[in-house]
């Protein structure tokens, strides 16, 4: 529906695995602090996108992963880290895995919150649709049944 797939381009399936690799340099005082961070401790935690595309960078036959490492954070807006990004100067790959990578975050417990249920993260994903995620990757996980998700998240239990 947006142009790409992993079976034509198994370097994506890299990027989406190793997305948060950076993450080994963040203490665990950071990664799993349950309150809100600090000024200075999201300035740290900003920097793992940048960190793992300098430890992917180092490895040949994953230099396809680089783009979603960097530049999964990053949104549609500008607003987002570390670049800047904004609108399709962000790899597709990247804004594609966002909204992944966002839904992940929203239907799982964290050490800050409970999970939500799927049609609140739903929700919250269609409302960020032209702000922090691309309008045409939305719409493409819009067209997605709640079946196909729950199927999903069954299967990786």
């Amino acid at each position: 529906m947006i142009g790409m797939s992993v079976e034509d381009a198994p370097e994506l399936e890299f990027g989406f695995l190793l997305h948060d690799i950076g993450k080994v340099a963040i203490p665990d005082a950071i990664l799993y602090k349950p309150e809100a961070l600090t000024h200075s401790e999201r300035a740290l935690m900003a920097q793992h996108p940048v960190i793992g595309a300098d430890i992917v960078r180092g490895i040949e036959f994953l230099s396809g992963a680089i783009p979603v490492v960097r530049s999964h954070h990053e949104r549609w807006d500008g607003r987002g880290y570390p670049d800047g990004l904004h609108g399709e100067d962000i790899p597709l790959a990247a804004r594609a895995f966002a909204v992944a990578d966002v839904l992940d975050a929203l239907t799982t417990d964290r050490p800050y919150r409970p999970a939500s249920p799927l049609s609140v993260a739903r929700d919250m994903i269609t409302a960020a649709r032209g702000t922090q995620f691309d309008p045409q990757v939305v719409d493409a996980f819009t067209a997605i049944p709640d079946a196909t998700f729950l199927r999903i998240a069954a299967d990786l239990r």
